[in-house]
């Protein structure tokens, strides 16, 4: 069941990433050069802490 769990939470990750970043472009007002780092930045971060979460919180 945690293997649900993790792939589950991928892929809501890779669209809240997508997302976020789209929303600090608008606020910028540009496309950045380097948006795969910033998107990397993003998805690491919320990650380790989403994965984290569910290895803790079940049990």
């Amino acid at each position: 069941m945690e293997l649900l769990y993790f792939t589950v939470m991928a892929v809501v990750l890779y669209f809240v990433s997508d997302w976020v970043v789209d929303r600090i472009e608008h606020a910028a007002g540009r496309r950045f050069e380097h948006r795969t780092l910033l998107f990397f930045a993003v998805i690491l971060a919320l990650g380790t802490v989403a994965f984290w979460l569910i290895r803790t919180l079940p049990g």
